[in-house]
């Protein structure tokens, strides 16, 4: 989902940093009113910065990732996700990848954008109110990560076309049909991670700054 240095211009660029700088705006007051939100999205930028070094690998006009959308979502919540992206690729920008901090704010969005309608649409549901719990399964999961990915590659396609340069279609689909495997993978990896964190004794520190508590995993 990076958009390499060199294909987009100035112009674009500013847009995208005014607008990403304006979402992550949009969550401060939230994130002062629970101070918990701070912990959870440092854990969540850590953990989406592992999963991007684990495994990444150029496909077609962009890079295939393993995002991890449906795992830190499911274990960190809403803000902290979406926070969490942005202050993730901060760090790999920073301490991996100099060249993609010109495009932080493109790459933000990239991820950003789609977790927002995503919530909006699928997730919300899953986020009870403290002393509820939701079900989810592995289904629903797949279609968290179905409805995300699919706005992530259409975000890349937005990006593309206000490109200096005209990118084949080809190489688009190609990107587009590379995240297929993760939309049917990552949801596994997710499902069990809630369990394991579940299983885990609840004084446990990882398991105090999650929100899995409110979710009951079913078949």
């Amino acid at each position: 989902m990076h958009i390499q240095p060199g294909i987009l211009n100035g112009v674009t660029i500013a847009y995208a940093n005014q607008t990403a700088l304006a979402t992550v705006a949009a969550c401060i007051p939230a994130v002062l009113k629970r101070p918990d939100l701070i912990v959870r999205t440092v854990l969540a930028a850590l953990f989406f910065s592992v999963l991007m070094q684990i495994f990444h690998l150029p496909v077609g006009a962009s890079e295939l990732h393993l995002v991890g959308a449906s795992t830190v979502y499911f274990l960190f919540g809403f803000i902290p996700t979406l926070l969490g992206f942005a202050l993730g690729l901060l760090l790999q920008g920073t301490l991996f990848e100099r060249q993609d901090l010109i495009h932080l704010g493109v790459n933000s969005l990239s991820l950003m954008l789609p977790l927002i309608a995503t919530h909006a649409v699928i997730g919300k549901r899953f986020l009870a109110q403290r002393g509820e719990k939701t079900s989810v399964n592995w289904g629903e999961v797949v279609r968290f990560d179905g409805m995300y990915y699919s706005g992530v590659v259409a975000m890349v396609g937005f990006w593309l076309l206000n490109g200096n340069e005209v990118t084949p279609l080809l190489q688009w689909g190609t990107f587009a049909i590379s995240y297929l495997p993760l939309v049917l993978l990552e949801p596994v990896l997710t499902v069990t991670l809630i369990k394991l964190i579940k299983d885990a004794p609840k004084a446990s520190w990882f398991r105090k700054w999650t929100v899995v508590d409110a979710l009951q995993v079913s078949v």
